[in-house]
């Protein structure tokens, strides 16, 4: 029954359906004379052809796939760690920076704040106990350059923990990080938000995608950034940027698909220098000096975790800019060829006026007013660098079946040159550097300093030649073995260039690098696996900064041999409740040898330096029941120098900026009238810092938990309001913690924002 005139038929309508329908009825009796089976063709039963309709198990947390053409199968048949992390869940965490995306992993974070006077500057990254900051890749090429990166233009955030050397090339002994950008599609869809909170955060975006003409598969889409913000719980640091990203899709329903697109990005950031641990858990005075009053300072108060010591000319100007060019055939045999050109451009100028709190430069402590108590800038920390990229990637893929095997192979070349160049800033006058107080700084302390361009630079330019071959085997429905190998030629170049004599100094490296993976996985059910993997990577010296180095001690000196990783891990693997919850867990054991020692007896140095990484990770995502979606991980690993000398401040045989346990968990529910409700929770162990002399500092950052909630509700069918609250319980925490023990980055405290998201 027609219960609403909107859907009638029109008077009109009526007219010429009932025309057709006379027009038609003597064509339609033709027909069905000669198509009237008799009498005992009627009483048989009719068959109707068998109709299957395929549909996707994703939810908003769960994926199936990695993006890469590499990775064949789905993540339940992929014989490694490999966590992806979707838009849906970034979007309700709020979470607006790669750094905060990777909180959704267990014990991936940015713990180092930098080395003594120095700031770490962009995703500083830790993962299973080394430095991840070079492995991070935007579609399966290498993102150069130290800077944050903002996820306003990315689809998801794939975490690969272990050696990924045949994957990726040169790579971090303990895994890579692949951001995957938004594509067009053939479905408009117009999408934006805008975002206010606490410290004056504000923040739009905007993601508009139009079908330009759909039989040929063209659609354009625009993904749009502009935010101007303070940061919760510190003074004066501000995160300033906007970014445009265009993106051109053609053939998206045939067999040739072309995409062009393009991402610039720029920032203008007051960058965060930190805060003295003076007052923290494990600090004690410095050695006493003339200045300094030992048993003052050994019982001084914590300074305010707000505090800001640096100028008013400190800043973080950043504009990068990345082109590209993808283009995917389907071939009528059921290969697939794959290829990506891609050009990018990084250029950083940052300028921190950062502090030691050493005895030397702390002044009038031995007054009891803590108020006037001092400490010098004394540490103007420059940076001025400039890095490029240039590459092509070609991947073919083939499946092959033989009885009861099946194989699908993927072969590729890559050509990559990187280059980066640094200027050497430094002060142009011999002003001191105003003093700041050390309870009370002030940003607007009296400057005259001057700086500029010294005219010595270094610039290292590594240019790699690369091919590789993965056979995925399957035999029968159980089981499925998996290989794959590399060879990357590289050649670093590396030129230094001094100030008052323009001399250049040149240096070498060149090496074939061999790296594979090997695998065999066991499928128990058909969505379930069991698995073991050996893989391996390497990292040349200088193929981590692009530096080369005579320094008999430096792990970039020429002479050396790559550093190489080894990584043992079995797992298993299984999607529940109809697919729609994923539940992994893995034993993993990570070696990296080659690491430079000194001998104690000969006082040479040599590649005789071990590390282990090893434990035990757990994780969960996806819908536990409908409407209740989770992402949670657990980890547990012990670290260890197996053979060299402790690195560890506190002198313990373990690694830095690696937490014992670590725990993440994020959870959401949505209600029958529509308001989801949703929090999560944070748990990272201790974090030791490195040693490098310094007295009194604390040697380890005390663990921490940190809880979160969020609440969404759709006022219509265009418009939802999202509030998240951060930090519930106000804890105070060390976000981060610089090598030495003198600086700290306070963890954020609770704050919240307002979203309201648009969509047409």
């Amino acid at each position: 029954m027609i219960k609403s005139r909107k859907h009638a038929q029109t008077r009109f309508n009526q007219h010429m359906s009932a025309a057709l329908a006379a027009m038609l009825l003597p064509v339609a009796a033709h027909a069905v004379d000669a198509a009237a089976p008799d009498a005992a063709d009627q009483a048989k039963p009719q068959t109707l052809q068998e109709v299957q309709v395929n549909g996707s198990r994703e939810n908003d947390f769960k994926a199936e796939r990695a993006s890469s053409a590499k990775y064949t199968e789905k993540l339940v048949d992929t014989a490694q760690t490999l966590t992806v992390v979707k838009k849906e869940l970034i979007e309700q965490q709020g979470a607006t920076t790669l750094a905060e995306a990777l909180r959704n992993t267990p014990g991936v974070g940015a713990f180092f704040l930098g080395e003594n006077g120095s700031t770490s500057t962009g995703d500083a990254i830790y993962m299973r106990g080394f430095d991840a900051s070079g492995s991070i890749f935007v579609d399966g090429v290498r993102d150069v350059g130290s800077i944050s990166r903002d996820v306003f233009n990315i689809e998801q955030v794939e975490v690969l923990k272990g050696p990924a050397g045949s994957d990726n090339g040169r790579s971090s002994p303990t895994g890579s990080i692949n951001l995957v950008s938004k594509q067009p599609s053939l479905e408009n869809a117009y999408l934006g938000s805008i975002t206010y909170g606490s410290s004056d955060q504000k923040r739009a975006t905007a993601d508009l995608n139009q079908v330009i003409d759909a039989d040929s598969g063209t659609a354009f889409r625009l993904n749009l950034l502009d935010q101007d913000s303070g940061v919760p719980g510190r003074d004066v640091v501000k995160n300033k940027r906007w970014g445009v990203a265009p993106s051109l899709a053609f053939g998206l329903n045939s067999p040739t698909r072309v995409v062009l697109s393009y991402l610039h990005v720029k920032q203008d950031n007051i960058p965060d220098g930190g805060v003295p641990t003076i007052g923290l858990p494990g600090y004690t005075a410095p050695a006493s000096t003339a200045t300094v009053n030992v048993s003052a300072l050994g019982s001084a108060p914590r300074v305010s975790s707000s505090n800001f010591y640096g100028t008013s000319q400190d800043h973080d100007s950043v504009t990068a800019d990345m082109a590209t060019v993808k283009v995917e055939h389907d071939f009528a045999g059921g290969a697939k060829l794959s290829n990506i050109s891609r050009y990018g451009k990084t250029k950083e100028n940052y300028l921190l006026t950062s502090f030691m709190i050493t005895a030397a430069n702390l002044g009038n402590t031995s007054n009891a007013d803590v108020t006037t108590w001092t400490t010098k800038r004394s540490n103007p920390n420059f940076k001025d660098q400039e890095n490029q990229i240039l590459t092509n990637q070609t991947t073919l893929t083939k499946d092959f079946v033989t009885g009861a095997v099946k194989q699908t192979v993927v072969g590729g070349v890559e050509l990559t040159s990187e280059k980066q160049t640094n200027y050497t800033v430094a002060l142009t006058n011999s002003t001191t550097l105003p003093t700041a107080s050390l309870y009370y700084p002030n940003v607007n302390d009296a400057t005259s300093f001057t700086y500029a361009r010294s005219g010595a630079r270094t610039q290292g330019q590594l240019d790699t030649i690369s091919a590789y071959v993965f056979d995925t085997v399957k035999v029968g429905d159980k089981w499925i073995f998996n290989g794959g190998v590399r060879l990357d030629h590289y050649n670093l170049d590396w030129t230094s260039i001094a100030a008052t004599t323009a001399v250049a100094t040149n240096l070498t490296n060149s090496d074939n690098l061999w790296t594979g993976k090997l695998s065999a996985l066991y499928k128990p059910t058909t969505n379930s696996s069991v698995y073991a993997l050996v893989a391996n990577s390497k990292a040349p010296p200088g193929g981590t900064n692009f530096t080369l180095s005579t320094t008999a001690s430096s792990a970039a000196n020429p002479k050396f041999d790559p550093q190489v990783t080894t990584n043992y891990e079995v797992g298993t693997k299984w999607d529940l409740l109809d697919q729609k919850l994923s539940v992994t867990g893995a034993l993993f054991r990570t070696e990296v040898k080659n690491e430079v020692e000194q001998d104690p007896v000969d006082l040479l140095y040599y590649q005789t330096g071990k590390k282990r990484v090893q434990g035990i990770e757990l994780g969960v995502t996806g819908e536990i029941l409908p409407k209740w979606l989770v992402s949670a991980g657990y980890t547990h690993q012990s670290t260890s120098v197996e053979s060299g000398k402790v690195v560890t401040a506190g002198g313990d045989n373990q690694l830095t900026y690696t937490p014992k346990q670590a725990f993440t968990l994020w959870s959401s529910y949505t209600l029958p009238f529509g308001l989801q409700v949703g929090g999560g929770a944070r748990f990272s162990d201790k974090l030791a810092r490195g040693t490098d002399g310094a007295i009194g500092t604390p040697a380890y950052a005390d663990s921490y938990w940190v809880f979160d909630g969020m609440a969404s509700y759709p006022i219509n069918k265009h418009v939802d309001l999202r509030i998240n609250v951060y930090n519930l319980f106000d804890k105070e925490y060390v976000q981060a913690i610089n090598k030495s023990g003198y600086r700290y980055t306070p963890g954020a405290p609770r704050w919240g924002s307002v979203t309201a998201n648009f969509k047409f």
